[in-house]
């Protein structure tokens, strides 16, 4: 287990309102470029028209695509942005309620919004680095610099 205090600054949050139509990941990726931001926590509720969910699978080393191509309410929407070579990343994950009730989970590969997602974004004072683990082919948390 690592950890590394990084509060303790004032940290600055954004509401960021999607609106119907628009595809989360790449809304949000180009929010986080537009504003600068490189490290935050997100979360956010609302509904999609459509989402695809994944599970990654160990063994193939990637993810397994799990559409869900109806209306879903977002229970809960938990992530946070990060750099990768330079660039913003996003790492979500979700859960979503079907009419019945019934609900899916995973990875946040992408969705559109419908009629709107509230996304509250949380930035930290400090850097979260990404980089390529080899044994899972997952981009991990490697380093933290406070800022």
């Amino acid at each position: 287990m690592r950890v590394r205090s990084i509060a303790g600054h004032p940290q600055k949050v954004h509401l960021v309102i999607l609106e119907k139509g628009e595809e989360v990941v790449s809304s949000l990726l180009a929010f986080a470029h537009n504003e600068d931001v490189r490290s935050a926590q997100v979360t956010a509720i609302g509904a999609f028209s459509e989402i695809v969910l994944g599970f990654f699978d160990p063994q193939r080393k990637r993810y397994l695509e799990i559409p869900v191509r109806e209306q879903v309410e977002v229970v809960s929407l938990a992530g946070n942005f990060t750099e990768e070579n330079g660039q913003q990343r996003l790492h979500a994950h979700v859960a979503v309620a079907k009419r019945d009730g019934t609900a899916h989970g995973g990875h946040l590969m992408r969705g559109i919004v419908g009629p709107t997602l509230e996304a509250m974004v949380t930035e930290v004072a400090a850097h979260l680095q990404r980089r390529s683990d080899p044994e899972t082919g997952l981009a991990l948390i490697s380093d933290v610099i406070l800022t």
